[in-house]
């Protein structure tokens, strides 16, 4: 047994050692050709199925209500005023008021020329008093020149004249991207990040700390750097030049739908049901020019996406990915995920469990070890990909055994070439006939 137990040690190992030089490998592309491939696969994770599949279709979250936001600050200053006679308790506008690259001339910044809107949006937002604008965190050249792209020193604000009179929280969320107009991948959101010795908060965790505090605490107290967002639903931007949405209707749209939307042109209008908004939560920022506009302007893959490997299209606005976290806090529905440590021991304990599988059957039925190895395998990559994909579904929770998965899948060949070079070096160093690895 101490010798059974040794040589499975050994395999283990030269798995896992396999699994570092592939990884090594990998990173100076000698594989090119198949580079199509493997970014049509990049974002996938086996959860996403759970996430677009499995999952029931959410009830629709009366709490929040989302508005397209209007195409001008005079128009925006008027929906806040029209918000501000429904008495919501706190309204979040996604949407930066300022002049990009700080160039503060008509020729470069034409809002300037929109005098009287400038000032009907600085009134209307003091006289709500309740409203919470983004910031954005970013670095310094000093501080980027350090290369940790996690760690800001800075924070870009709407102008002086809209932001004392509200509530800045940063609009910040993980990506791949490096600019705006890349494509976009999201899944977690960054709750907290201190910024100069102070904690700022995000712009979800904001809206939900000013609507219900003691979640919102409670949230925060679980001290993750970085959340992953439990995805449950989208909204319904049909084109409102064939209808009005004052109502969800689910029979209309790929994915789950979550919360009332109103297109702002409507809202001007005032066809919507007042009650919604009374003591809710009101987002404001752009999802499209209009509902049904095909622009990827803060647009975002999630992992609702039908389309789980090699997405096409976008899936859903910034907007709505802040909403999904609003309501992950009210709801307490948080994704809880195993530790880095528990990652590596459930690995290390399958292949090792594995490894001692094939040697019984290589020593006592030789001849059926091709094919049961291979059935094993094909068993263990099933089941651990079945145990990832139920937990997450059922429990909201991440099973991340991508090197369980890893090591399943080279466990036969290692064993092979380990068995090959034992063999071999048996022969060169005792001149025996090769043997099957014993017990």
């Amino acid at each position: 047994m101490k010798k059974l137990s040794l040589q499975a040690l050994t395999i283990t190992l030269f798995v896992f050692f396999l699994m570092w030089g592939v990884d090594k490998i990998t990173d100076y592309k000698f594989f090119n050709a198949f580079d199509p491939i493997s970014q049509a696969l990049s974002d996938f994770e086996l959860t996403d199925y759970a996430f677009s599949n499995l999952r029931e279709t959410p009830l629709v979250d009366q709490r929040i209500v989302l508005v397209n936001l209007a195409p001008t600050r005079g128009l925006i200053a008027q929906q806040i005023m029209q918000l501000n006679q429904l008495k919501p308790k706190v309204i979040g506008v996604d949407s930066f008021f300022d002049c990009e690259g700080g160039l503060y001339d008509t020729l470069n910044c034409p809002q300037l020329l929109d005098t009287l809107g400038n000032l009907m949006l600085s009134n209307a937002i003091q006289e709500a008093g309740n409203v919470v604008l983004v910031s954005k965190l970013i670095q310094t050249r000093a501080l980027a020149s350090k290369g940790d792209s996690n760690v800001y020193d800075s924070i870009e604000y709407s102008d002086l004249m809209f932001r004392k009179y509200a509530i800045n929280s940063y609009a910040n969320l993980p990506t791949d991207a490096v600019y705006q107009d890349d494509v976009k991948l999201c899944r977690s959101i960054f709750p907290k990040i201190p910024v100069n010795g102070k904690d700022e908060l995000a712009f979800s965790v904001q809206l939900a700390m000013m609507y219900d505090s003691a979640k919102t605490r409670k949230f925060l107290e679980r001290d993750k750097y970085e959340e992953i967002i439990n995805f449950r639903g989208n909204v319904e931007v049909r084109d409102n030049r064939l209808s009005s949405l004052t109502k969800i209707d689910n029979s209309t749209t790929l994915y789950p739908v979550m919360f009332y939307a109103i297109d702002w042109d409507k809202f001007l209008e005032g066809e919507y049901l007042e009650d919604i908004f009374k003591g809710s939560i009101v987002m404001m920022g752009s999802m499209g020019n209009y509902f049904g506009d095909p622009s990827w302007e803060d647009k975002f893959f999630t992992p609702l996406n039908k389309k789980v490997a090699g997405r096409a299209n976008p899936d859903m606005f910034g907007l709505v990915v802040h909403a999904n976290v609003v309501a992950m806090i009210l709801n307490e529905d948080y994704i809880d995920e195993l530790a880095d440590w528990h990652k590596y021991a459930i690995a290390i304990l399958i292949c090792f469990a594995t490894v001692i599988l094939f040697i019984l059957i290589d020593h006592h039925i030789p001849l059926w070890f091709d094919t049961l190895s291979v059935l094993i395998q094909v068993m263990l990559l099933l089941s651990v990909s079945g145990a990832v994909v139920y937990s997450f579904g059922h429990f909201s929770f991440k099973l991340d055994l991508s090197l369980t998965l890893a090591a399943s899948a080279l466990v036969g060949p290692a064993y092979d070439i380990f068995k090959g070079f034992q063999n071999q070096f048996r022969k060169w160093f005792t001149k025996k006939p090769p043997e099957v690895l014993t017990e």
